[in-house]
């Protein structure tokens, strides 16, 4: 009879810290299964159950179905859920570094995009982490343009037009190119084409095929502008509370997250153009006179920019002009 009884305590024993060990968390992100980011996203969490043989599993709610984007950062900093995808120039309000990969025309190639990505991101990662946010990875989204009715030829084109913009550096951006700017999230894109409430949208092929761009708008017209983030957030103390073998396992999946969601990011930059060809709009150059235009509205915004972020915001801009190609 002890020896049972000491059998089944050892299995509870057993059982208890089999539970202990198993962790479950919840991810929000407000992108659509079929986004490249969706699917990177995606790949990490089966890359990280995979290498922790189930000690920790994700749970991901996509396409805003949790929380909405604005909503998502702070989901995390409260510990409402432990992973999240964010813009994060959606909270340039907070502090100007979150919104600096968005200032326009700052970095408005590839290769500047690599360098302001490295000069920013430890200015970055210092801020979320006084928040109690921890950066995982970050992704790119591709190159940026407009989509319109009408053919838009030079910037007197946008003026008057009810222009969609979802953070700080897109309204004023409207307003400089004398546009009317109108928040709306990704969700409710086609719906505020459809009635009116926006005529003219600054954003990548991929949002566009996301919303099927080819019911609202005729004419796409790329100019690069720039590349901005998504960042893959997590919660400090979630993260610290892990056991160091699966604290590994988690950065080193975020290591091939990145290096795998640059390259979607720039494979979708063609193949996405691509598919909304196919639908029938109609692929735009802009002309040079039009790209002089919106690059003087750029040096405006950084110099913006640059007052609001203070010394250390100077001293990143130093640090990315000595670098950054010429």
């Amino acid at each position: 009879m002890r020896r049972t009884l000491l059998a089944a305590a050892a299995m509870l024993a057993m059982g208890c810290a089999t539970a202990t060990a198993q962790t479950r968390w919840t991810m929000a992100t407000a992108y659509a299964e079929g986004n490249f980011h969706t699917r990177n996203i995606r790949a990490f969490i089966e890359d990280v159950e995979r290498s922790t043989s189930g000690r920790l599993t994700i749970q991901l709610h996509p396409a805003a179905s949790l929380l909405q984007m604005p909503a998502i950062k702070r989901g995390v900093q409260t510990g409402q859920i432990q992973l999240g995808e964010v813009l994060l120039s959606v909270h340039g309000n907070e502090d100007p570094f979150f919104e600096v990969d968005s200032v326009p025309f700052l970095a408005d190639t590839w290769e500047a995009t690599a360098v302001l990505d490295r000069v920013s991101t430890p200015f970055i990662a210092a801020r979320m982490e006084r928040q109690g946010v921890l950066p995982l990875f970050a992704v790119p989204w591709p190159s940026q343009a407009f989509y319109t009715r009408a053919e838009v030829r030079t910037v007197e084109d946008l003026r008057g037009l009810r222009f969609r913009t979802y953070n700080v550096l897109t309204t004023r951006m409207a307003e400089l190119l004398g546009a009317a700017p109108v928040t709306v999230q990704v969700a409710e894109i086609p719906q505020a084409f459809a009635t009116g409430v926006i005529a003219a949208m600054f954003t990548s092929a991929q949002t566009g095929v996301d919303t099927s761009a080819w019911d609202y708008a005729r004419y796409f017209t790329d100019v690069g502008g720039m590349r901005a983030r998504n960042f893959i957030i997590v919660n400090a103390r979630a993260f610290r509370g892990l056991d160091e073998a699966t604290r590994t396992a988690v950065t080193q999946a975020a290591e091939r997250a990145t290096a795998r969601g640059l390259e979607a990011a720039k494979a979708a930059e063609t193949e996405m153009v691509e598919r909304l060809r196919a639908r029938g709009m109609q692929i735009s150059t802009p002309s040079p006179q039009f790209l002089a235009q919106l690059r003087e509205v750029g040096t405006r915004q950084t110099q913006e920019w640059a007052q609001r972020a203070g010394p250390e915001g100077q001293q990143l801009l130093e640090r990315f002009r000595a670098a950054a190609p010429r």
